[in-house]
């Protein structure tokens, strides 16, 4: 962000007055500019042991796995932007069963957004985004060629808890510390 929308003037880092944080701002009509983060939404699509991964045809993390997701657009839910995600990268139609992982990634201002699905049919194929699309068992699911650590954990928190026979909601955050990444989990709620 170099320019005010409304005036043109060169903006201004700084923090205004009655915040507690740096901003964006005009130097000329003093218009505050924020930035938010960008919300990431997807499916976890399950077809009775198995889990419906896509083969990434664009980069970032071109020809790796991932779930069925991305950047949700404006005038929609964070379901609605799920169920397109998932239908325009696998064609594939499902039934939300309850938002499952909220995994915030703050070195990035992302947040994603991961959705317990059901297949409500077979007839999936791969869309603009993927190469390849596939259902996996637990056995199966290629760990090395996962294209995101927001993937990864939502698909060991399946694994988990279909392991212990209950879903919960998993909220968490990867951190980055140097050119590592970790992942701590802040919260589980047992919706029972």
């Amino acid at each position: 962000m170099k320019y005010c929308c409304y005036c043109s003037a060169t903006l201004v880092i700084r923090i205004p007055e009655d915040d507690n944080r740096e901003r964006y701002v005009c130097p000329d009509c003093e218009t505050i500019h924020y930035r938010n983060p960008r919300i990431v939404a997807g499916c976890l699509p399950v077809y009775e042991d198995q889990v419906l991964l896509c083969k990434r045809s664009i980069e970032p993390r071109y020809g790796y796995w991932t779930l069925p997701g991305g950047y949700m657009e404006l005038d929609e839910t964070t379901l609605q932007a799920a169920k397109r995600e998932t239908l325009e990268e696998a064609n594939a139609r499902v039934d939300v069963q309850m938002l499952y992982t909220v995994i915030n990634l703050p070195h990035v201002n992302q947040v994603y957004m991961m959705y317990l699905s059901r297949l409500t049919d077979l007839d999936f194929s791969a869309g603009d985004e993927s190469s390849e699309v596939r259902l996996f068992s637990e056995e199966q699911i290629p760990w090395d060629e996962l294209a995101f650590m927001t993937i990864r954990q939502t698909l060991i928190c399946y694994f988990r808890d279909r392991a212990a026979g209950r879903f919960l909601l998993h909220t968490g955050d990867i951190i980055r510390e140097g050119k590592n990444y970790s992942y701590r989990e802040e919260l589980t709620v047992d919706r029972d």
